[in-house]
């Protein structure tokens, strides 16, 4: 395996070197991807002797061969599937990790600035703001793959949004992957500023059922009073790697609202860490996966209360089939100091075949004595007596299966705000399932 690694490593070396005559970066990037890259060759992939990884193997992952890609490619596909009714006139496309400004269409941002992050660093304009945010969160140092996504930082998204203006229609990126044997790094950084508020969609999606490899990292900066609905949605291919993190900063006052759901790729990982510094932040971190036959989904989140007066609300619901298996680790940290937290963390699981098998571990880490802070997990299958009522109500086994399973998940979609998104996620729950509502 070890050998397996550097062979690995060695590949992203070389095409690194690639990346640096191919795209050459201002002076301060360029350190920041030669910084990034020293590091991912200590650190390479993290393995299983890695707590923080002990219940997802990467040595598949490090065995292949995947290519970086290192310029942007045409797309000959219908991009407008993709996008939601809502966000008409607000839609970035983003091709294995390039910006695609042929297929994006950005005549309802108003006043909002949606432009190409490596792009962005040499206009005077918007450099500073980049160099102050970009890998200052989403830190490389002690995460391979972060450094190595930062390393390959050539395209991205950088969204702008001035102070005191409200994005009225919610701005949508899809991330297109799908080329057979690739490694992607999508990259976005947004930064909101006073009393400023927008909806953001990430969606990725691919264009078949190719093997490949997605590092993706969003990194988000919200100053004081400013508010982000933030929608995630992993529909990789169920033969692809999907790894990433997002990454947000709360200013004073501000409120970070974000669901993620994850239902694609054959491993997934989704890193989620929310740092509110500031009193009076808030934020909601809710989520649904769910997988079945060989899938592997595994989420950390970690939510840190540095100040006092600041809320932290968790929700993450899993559906599990066949030989699936889920991972949730889920981290509530209050400092010392942060008095009057409001924090709650709650992770449920439902096992719909025995193979199914679930690692929940949420946890609590207090330094603060006046608080109000709670977790819990809990792992079940369906109820026999809840089956056995609907069949007496007339109502075939198999669909009463799927009732409770659809309601299961409901609570999650029904906190999303937009019906496009809410509308699609209830057919692909039913379309997983293998039944609809108007069964018999």
């Amino acid at each position: 395996m070890v050998t397996e690694l550097v062979k690995s490593e060695n590949g992203y070396q070389a095409a690194f070197r690639s990346v640096r005559e191919l795209s050459p970066a201002a002076p301060w990037l360029e350190l920041v991807r030669g910084s990034a890259m020293d590091r991912f060759e200590q650190l390479g992939f993290p393995s299983v002797r890695d707590e923080e990884w002990k219940y997802t193997n990467l040595a598949t992952l490090a065995k292949e061969s995947f290519e970086p890609v290192t310029s942007a490619d045409q797309l000959d596909a219908d991009v407008r599937r993709h996008a939601y009714p809502e966000s008409e006139g607000a839609h970035l496309v983003v091709v294995n990790g390039f910006l695609n400004e042929e297929l994006s269409v950005t005549t309802g941002l108003g006043d909002v600035v949606a432009t190409d992050l490596f792009s962005a660093v040499d206009d005077a304009r918007y450099n500073k703001i980049i160099r102050k945010y970009l890998a200052r969160n989403a830190g490389y140092h002690n995460n391979g793959l972060t450094a190595l996504n930062t390393a390959f930082i050539q395209s991205g998204v950088f969204i702008y949004i001035p102070k005191n203006v409200k994005l009225e229609k919610p701005l949508q990126i899809t991330f297109i992957g799908g080329t057979a044997n690739s490694a992607t790094f999508p990259r976005v950084l947004v930064v909101a500023e006073e009393h400023s508020s927008a909806t953001v969609i990430e969606n990725f999606v691919s264009s078949g059922e190719e093997r490949y490899f997605t590092n993706a990292i969003a990194e988000i900066v919200l100053k004081d009073g400013a508010h982000l609905e933030h929608y995630r949605l992993q529909r990789e291919s169920k033969k692809a790697f999907h790894v990433s993190m997002t990454s947000a900063e709360l200013g004073r006052g501000s409120r970070y609202d974000t669901t993620s759901i994850n239902l694609g790729a054959q491993l997934s990982r989704h890193d989620i860490s929310v740092v509110m510094d500031h009193e009076g932040a808030e934020t909601s971190v809710d989520g649904l996966y769910m997988v079945d036959s060989d899938q592997h989904t595994d989420t950390h989140s970690v939510i840190d209360h540095k100040q006092p007066h600041c809320n932290s609300h968790q929700l993450y619901k899993g559906i599990l089939d066949g030989n699936a298996r889920a991972v949730f680790n889920g981290k509530i940290f209050v400092r010392e100091g942060a008095q009057k937290t409001d924090a709650i963390q709650t992770n449920k699981n439902l096992l719909l075949s025995d193979r199914a098998r679930v690692d929940t571990k949420p946890q609590l880490e207090i330094y603060a004595d006046d608080v109000k802070c709670a977790h819990g997990a809990a792992v079940g299958q369906l109820d026999p007596e809840e089956l056995f009522y609907l069949e007496t109500r007339g109502i075939s086994p198999d669909l009463g299966r799927s009732l409770l399973t659809y309601g299961f998940a409901e609570e999650v979609i029904a906190k999303i705000k937009l019906e496009s998104i809410r509308a699609e996620l209830d057919q692909i729950v039913l379309k997983q399932l293998h039944t609809s509502l108007e069964a018999k």
